[in-house]
């Protein structure tokens, strides 16, 4: 593992205040903006020797930011990274990095299809897990999951429901449906 003071010297050196490095559980963690980030995978790639891209997702960070996280490997020192930036929630846009690491191309399409950034120049950012006609990004806090309100939640019953044992408790909604949606069906 790169020793953080010298990863933190050559990012230092590279992208100034600009950049954050940490460490946490022992992973390298470096942060930048948005109009460093395919700056900072090309550093990675070219002069720290991260030549393996392992995986890229979302964090939805409420109420202002989405975190893009992508995760690559020196494979011949067997090093981890973590390169961050943030984008607004407003307006989630990030140059793709599919043109540094082309293994970016469907966890892109991922990110775009669950969270709703937008990676300008992808060549294909269509979706790629949902069924044709889905509105919305799933894996955003403020999405409803809907479907727990339409059709009773599989799995083991509620206290009082098999006919025997303690009495029912009074029902809720489930994880992720808004309180004004009502009471859940019996």
């Amino acid at each position: 593992m790169t020793s953080s003071p010298a990863l933190h010297e050559r990012v230092g050196e590279r992208f100034g205040e600009r950049a954050r490095v940490s460490e946490s559980y022992g992973d390298v963690t470096v942060d930048v903006g948005p109009a460093d980030w395919i700056g900072l995978l090309t550093f990675a790639r070219d002069d720290l020797g991260h030549v393996f891209f392992d995986w890229l997702t979302g964090v939805d960070e409420p109420p202002d930011t989405f975190q893009v996280v992508a995760h690559v490997y020196h494979p011949a020192a067997g090093e981890r990274l973590l390169l961050r930036t943030a984008v607004p929630r407003a307006d989630p846009r990030l140059p793709s990095a599919v043109g540094v690491y082309r293994g970016a191309d469907w966890h892109e399409r991922e990110t775009y299809e669950m969270f709703g950034v937008v990676f300008d120049g992808h060549p294909n950012l269509v979706p790629l897990l949902l069924p044709d006609g889905f509105e919305g990004h799933p894996l955003r806090k403020d999405f409803i999951l809907a479907a727990r309100v339409a059709k009773p939640w599989p799995g083991a019953k509620e206290p009082g429901e098999s006919g025997h044992g303690a009495p029912s408790r009074r029902r809720t909604l489930p994880p992720g449906v808004p309180a004004d949606w009502g009471t859940p069906p019996t």
